[in-house]
């Protein structure tokens, strides 16, 4: 009977690896075709199950040790691979982007979408088992003609986020300065950087943004603090008019169904009152469906 695949040598049971490397360790051809290891790729075996649609970093892992040594994975894979949140109508489960250097051949694979660019190196962030992915500055601009303008501006602050940020506004705006003359997309990548804001929370909370200043409405701050009169912070509103006092909340689910979410909810709702300000809150069911009511709720507010 076969041996399982326990068997074989340490050093290949980390991760995939090449028929090459396979038999460079001793490995004998027919523990290579046995059942129980997978063609994930043609030349590449892997012990396991297959991985899921949804675990990127292992469906690249597969693929990593055939792929020439400049070659990074790159657009929505890889915001997948550095754990940005992805714009609408851009699915990470389906095939994998990867990008190879001038004189390259294109990866003709099942299951990878081949890309070429101009320059020789790239800088690169290396993940476990081989896998080398873009920079998020660099994957952004490479979502230019692929997303909407709102969805390009959500990707910009879902890099720039408040908590644990891949990058700064002036990173995405050398990666856009960089990109050679008449590069598709450009004026869309410009347009998106005077739009988008470092801090932010959420991808909802940039689409509400969005819908504000698309209504015609000045551009709100992004989680400013408001202090009482010493000096204390009562909150931080998602966005907020301060000299109008109009603070404006984005209420996902877990505000709804999570109780100590709403308990706070309704203290700092309290305390900003308190202090003459009007606290509006929208919905999901607001933003994406009936932008036009937080418009008017928020213009009838600034009009006070």
């Amino acid at each position: 009977m076969p041996r399982p695949p326990r068997t074989l040598p340490a050093v290949l049971r980390r991760g995939p690896f090449t028929v090459t490397d396979g038999l460079a360790v001793g490995t004998p051809e027919d523990a290579l075709r046995r059942a129980g290891l997978r063609v994930p790729t043609p030349s590449v075996r892997a012990a396991g199950p297959a991985p899921a649609a949804s675990d990127v970093l292992a469906r690249c892992q597969e693929f990593a040790p055939v792929l020439p040594p400049d070659a990074v994975f790159c657009h929505s894979t890889a915001f997948a691979l550095l754990g940005v949140d992805l714009p609408f109508d851009v699915d990470a489960t389906g095939d994998l982007h990867v990008e190879v250097g001038p004189g390259r051949s294109l990866p003709r694979r099942r299951g990878l979408v081949g890309h070429r660019r101009s320059s020789t190196d790239v800088p690169f962030i290396r993940l476990p088992l081989g896998v080398r992915v873009t920079l998020p500055e660099a994957a952004w601009t490479q979502l230019a003609t692929a997303v909407p303008p709102r969805e390009l501006v959500v990707a910009a602050d879902a890099l720039m986020r408040r908590q644990a940020p891949l990058c700064r506004t002036e990173h995405l705006e050398r990666a856009v300065s960089a990109l050679p003359a008449g590069a598709r997309g450009v004026r869309r990548l410009r347009n998106a950087l005077v739009h988008a804001r470092a801090g932010t929370d959420s991808c909802m909370e940039t689409r509400l943004r969005w819908t504000l200043t698309d209504g015609g409405l000045p551009a709100p701050s992004v989680n400013a603090l408001v202090r009482d009169a010493d000096g204390q912070v009562v909150a931080m509103p998602d966005l907020s008019y301060e000299e109008e006092r109009v603070a404006i909340e984005y209420d996902g689910d877990v505000h709804r169904t999570d109780r100590r979410t709403w308990l706070r909810d309704g203290t700092r709702r309290a305390a900003l009152e308190s202090l003459g300000w009007r606290v509006i809150s929208c919905t999901a069911d607001d933003v994406l469906r009936h932008p036009d009511r937080p418009v008017t709720w928020v213009r009838r507010a600034l009009r006070r």
